[in-house]
């Protein structure tokens, strides 16, 4: 699974196409709602977790979140914002990376 119809993603490419650094920026902006289970392994939040699509680290967030905890789903698209990180829908980079795959 890449990503689902119901997230958007955070895409770590600045609008000039340059690859945003560090390179665990989605690992440590995911980290952020992160807990240790009963097992001390790190698990991501629900709704919020890290991914690598066609090369590019990217942050795929749950659109629930919004609703559940607006001020932490802002503050995902605020820092995507001031670091001048694409924000896409999930369906829509998948067009864009995999023309074609997904027709019916």
């Amino acid at each position: 699974m890449i990503c689902n119809p119901y997230e958007i993603v955070i895409q770590g490419l600045t609008s000039e196409g340059r690859t945003f650094r560090p390179s665990d920026w989605a690992e440590r902006l995911s980290g952020i709602l992160s807990s240790f289970g009963c097992d001390q392994k790190l698990a991501y939040h629900e709704f919020v977790r890290p991914m690598l699509l066609d090369g590019v680290r990217c942050v795929a967030v749950d659109k629930k979140l919004e609703k559940i905890n607006p001020a932490v789903y802002q503050f995902l698209l605020d820092f995507a914002h001031d670091n001048d990180l694409r924000v896409v829908d999930c369906r829509t980079l998948l067009d864009e990376v995999y023309p074609n795959k997904f027709l019916a």
